[in-house]
């Protein structure tokens, strides 16, 4: 089991001709990715050769997922193109559309976010990384080589961040590792994957890292005190954070008391969630509620260098 991403999936790529596109296309399917087709309308009717795979490339996502079945998305298209691409996959009624572009305009992302719920099509990011579940599918530009598939489930804010806590999780493994973005305005939110990871029989505990600026992680908090039965660790970036400054994402922006590293770890641990200061000490928090469980690993939580 899994959340949002299989070895079923079937996944199309819009921009898959373009250099990153191409760049990480190889990298997905080098994961196990069953990646079927590429969209981009001036290249309609061509193949694409990616390390002796042959993979067609179609004028439009209807195309795609009438030829060959696809129910993904992940998208590596320049910022003036995203909305209009992420409109074009939510009116083919693609169910997962993956959005790895950074630099939307904010008024874009909230139009093409309506839009794709009205259509019922869940959306990743923007300006994320995507999500992995090892083992199986790799959509994005999470690197599949730095850890096993387990039990863990991992939603995160951060693309750094995620790639650390799986390194340090390495031994132990992970059911999905989901990056939603640091975006003011995202699709998939904490909650949505808390639910999901909640719903999965094979995810026993939650590793959920958030940062300043918003409320997304102590709405996260409220949600998991109501709804989450299954232990989850957390970790927030940004303690050293000046106030009222953007840093790094451009939903990380503090105003005031609203929005501080401390007040979200204060909501989370009011919600019973353990938190870690750093990220090492928050891979060694799970070590050690796995070994309260009887579900100890042998290794200890590595340093990534």
């Amino acid at each position: 089991m899994a959340i949002f991403l299989t070895k079923d999936s079937k996944v199309i790529v819009q921009g898959m001709t373009g250099a990153e596109g191409m760049k990480h296309t190889r990298r997905m399917l080098a994961a196990g990715t069953d990646i079927v087709g590429g969209v981009n309308p001036r290249k309609a009717g061509t193949r694409v050769d990616v390390d002796g795979r042959t993979v067609p490339v179609f004028g439009s996502v209807r195309e795609a997922m009438d030829a060959t079945g696809a129910d993904v998305t992940v998208l590596f298209v320049p910022p003036p193109f995203a909305k209009d691409a992420v409109t074009e996959a939510a009116d083919a009624g693609i169910p997962l559309a993956v959005v790895i572009t950074e630099g939307i305009p904010v008024h874009d992302a909230v139009a093409f976010r309506a839009h794709a719920r009205a259509r019922a099509t869940r959306i990743i990011g923007p300006n994320c990384p995507g999500l992995i579940t090892p083992g199986q599918s790799n959509a994005g530009i999470i690197p599949s080589d730095i850890t096993k598939p387990g039990r863990i489930g991992l939603v995160s804010k951060s693309g750094t961040l995620t790639y650390q806590l799986m390194y340090e999780l390495r031994d132990i493994g992970f059911s999905t590792c989901v990056g939603i973005g640091g975006d003011p305005v995202i699709g998939t939110t904490h909650i949505d994957a808390l639910a999901a990871f909640e719903a999965d029989p094979d995810t026993d505990l939650i590793v959920m890292i958030g940062e300043i600026g918003g409320e997304a992680e102590e709405r996260a908090a409220a949600f998991i005190t109501s709804h989450v039965t299954k232990p989850v660790v957390g970790y927030i970036a940004g303690f050293t954070a000046p106030e009222g400054r953007t840093m790094g994402h451009a939903g990380a922006i503090v105003s005031g008391s609203s929005g501080t590293a401390r007040a979200k770890k204060e909501a989370l641990e009011a919600a019973g969630v353990r938190v870690g200061a750093t990220p090492t000490e928050t891979a060694g928090l799970v070590f050690a509620l796995l070994a309260d469980a009887g579900e100890a690993s042998r290794a200890r939580p590595g340093k990534v260098v």
